[in-house]
């Protein structure tokens, strides 16, 4: 053997051990001492069992919400993704009806995504959930997705420059500005595509059934044990790491301690992850990425998208987009022992793309059968 091959061979060894290393999940060991519960094995409804908000594609005129037959034989058989999201609507809406919240007469959406609503109904349908965590101006903990309300509100307006008092007047999807049942974004208020926006915080609640940007508090009391939770705390920077985002940290583990049912925790951010190991090591913490492209995302995402960072929160789950489970990263740290977790399958044909990859999925968009 020449000493350029063995060079080689040995080069490639180091690198392929480095890669495992940086890859592990935490140990057995580990979560044996810390008593680390598993994640429930059932299907997590993104954000919610909602009938406006991610993932939908426009359902809309979807008749006969209170009843029990099924509406897809009313959408156009021809697109199977229209058919999976008039079921999947018209389930959400059925089982926000059942936890008591609207009436069969309420026009407008009635279980937006990431609402008491959606997480009422998922309840109800006897789904998982996950949901995101943010801080509103005053240091209130929300569930809320996006950084700024105009998508989900028709509002530009950040949640890091509202106050809670003012959330609770903002509806989500509002119907008085024409959004319907399986909406995917709510059309911009007046003024909200003025260079410099005109949207205002109305001085009282609207009249009529509405869901607004609930507290997590209150999310909590309203799942009440029923549902496991999937917790992700979200940041608009993933690569900052300062005071506002351990007072999030902080603010919203001392919810989830004083909470009495299954939960876990993910977040794109290593940090925040690696804060659970340092300061909670008995809760199950999982790393959310996604196959990230160098030249496009910058070099610190695509390295995320490798798992490159699970090195500094050994996580015990890999929360990874559907389309990437079966890439190199995510079958070597699931070949080490960590859990995976899809996101966000929204069709019955992508989930049979993927299920082989994946030990548990986040779905909306379709209602799943359990197939494995």
């Amino acid at each position: 053997m020449s000493k350029y091959l063995r060079n080689a061979l040995i080069g490639g060894a180091a690198l392929a051990g480095a890669a495992a290393w940086a890859l592990a999940p935490r140990s057995f060991n580990d979560k044996r001492r810390n008593f680390v519960p598993v994640i429930p094995d059932v299907w997590y409804a993104h954000r919610g069992l909602h009938d406006a908000g991610s993932g939908l594609v426009g359902v809309t005129d979807i008749p006969d919400y209170g009843g029990d037959n099924p509406v897809s034989a009313q959408a156009d058989t021809a697109d199977a993704s229209i058919a999976e999201n008039a079921d999947y609507v018209a389930l959400a809406r059925r089982m926000a009806l059942k936890a008591g919240y609207g009436t069969p007469d309420v026009t407008g959406p009635l279980a937006p995504e990431n609402s008491l609503a959606a997480f009422a109904a998922a309840c109800e349908a006897g789904y998982g959930i996950e949901l995101d965590l943010q801080l509103t101006l005053d240091g209130q903990v929300v569930v809320v997705h996006d950084a700024d309300l105009l998508r989900v509100a028709g509002d530009p307006r950040r949640i890091e420059d509202l106050t809670y008092d003012e959330l609770t007047r903002i509806p989500l999807f509002p119907a008085a500005n024409g959004s319907k049942p399986g909406d995917l974004k709510a059309a911009p208020l007046p003024g909200a595509e003025e260079k410099v926006p005109l949207v205002v915080t109305p001085p009282t609640a609207p009249t009529g059934y509405y869901q607004h940007v609930p507290l997590f508090s209150d999310v909590l009391k309203v799942v009440a044990g029923r549902a496991p939770l999937i917790v992700e705390y979200k940041f608009s920077n993933n690569q900052a790491w300062g005071e506002r985002e351990v007072e999030l940290m902080e603010k919203g583990h001392a919810l989830l301690e004083a909470y009495s049912g299954p939960y876990v925790i993910e977040s794109f951010h290593p940090g925040a992850v690696n804060w659970y190991k340092e300061h909670h090591p008995d809760v199950c913490r999982g790393q959310l990425s996604w196959p990230a492209k160098l030249g496009k995302n910058g070099p610190a995402e695509w390295a995320a998208g490798l798992l490159a960072f699970d090195w500094l929160s050994r996580p015990d789950f890999i929360a990874y987009d559907w389309t990437g489970g079966s890439s190199p990263q995510v079958r070597l740290a699931r070949a080490m022992g960590a859990i995976t977790v899809s996101w966000t399958v929204r069709s019955s044909a992508e989930l049979a793309d993927c299920d082989q990859f994946f030990d548990h999925h986040i779905f909306e968009a379709f209602v799943p059968d359990d197939i494995r």
